[in-house]
């Protein structure tokens, strides 16, 4: 590859970085939006939240296909094509967690249509992790951060706890009258779209930690089990 062609994929990469970052931040304030929306009962609020979902859809759309023509015209290797497939995975994530904003928000606009009813569950502290994941992984992703990414990866394992408690909370709130089924399961699946999200920001984690290393850390656990077991 010539000076001249690897000045201008550098250009390049460093132009999708930015765009990430874009997407990243916008993302990251729909779930901040979304989840306050709960607390306040605020339907204007989780208006924005829907509302301006279509932008995160279309700057998707946009990074994929700049991602695509950079496959296609400059042919990169090595680091330069890790880090070109780890943004187009990135890309889909963030897209994702911002689907899951809206599926919130949703649920604030019911919730404000109940101004009396009880806010049965605290998202307060699973929400915070889950933001906190996102942030941290995104800073993962400008750095090319291994250690930060695997941090991140780290703190799953709260959120599904916190998830599980919440859970719990939900079989034990349909077994005492009146159970008003309908809003409960609306407001008890904010945990699960909360979950989500931090699955999405360690999908984010273990992009980086491909883009620096190389080597795919998705399933390690599992995988790691069970050559455990295998060797017994």
């Amino acid at each position: 590859m010539s000076t001249t062609v690897r000045v201008r994929l550098g250009r390049k990469i460093e132009d999708l970085k930015k765009k990430v970052l874009e997407l990243g931040a916008q993302v990251e304030e729909h779930v901040r939006l979304a989840v306050q929306a709960i607390s306040a009962r605020d339907p204007l609020m989780a208006a924005r939240v829907i509302d301006g979902d279509v932008e995160i859809d279309q700057a998707e759309v946009d990074l994929e296909e700049e991602c695509l023509e950079i496959l296609a015209l400059h042919q990169p290797v090595a680091i330069d094509l890790r880090y070109i497939v780890g943004v187009m995975k990135i890309n889909n994530d963030l897209e994702r967690i911002g689907d899951l904003a809206v599926n919130i928000a949703e649920t604030a606009v019911l919730a404000a249509s109940r101004k009396h009813a009880e806010l049965p569950f605290d998202y307060g502290p699973m929400a915070e992790t889950a933001r906190f994941m996102l942030k941290k992984s995104l800073d993962s992703f400008v750095n090319l951060d291994e250690k930060a990414a695997f941090d991140v990866c780290a703190q799953d394992d709260e959120v599904d706890y916190m998830k599980h408690v919440i859970h719990r909370q939900f079989e034990e709130k349909i077994n005492t009258p009146p159970p008003r089924l309908e809003a409960l399961v609306h407001l008890f699946l904010v945990s699960r779209h909360l979950e989500r999200i931090a699955d999405h920001a360690t999908n984010i984690a273990e992009d980086v930690i491909y883009m620096v290393t190389g080597e795919i850390h998705r399933h390690r656990g599992a995988l790691d089990v069970r050559e455990t077991e295998a060797e017994k």
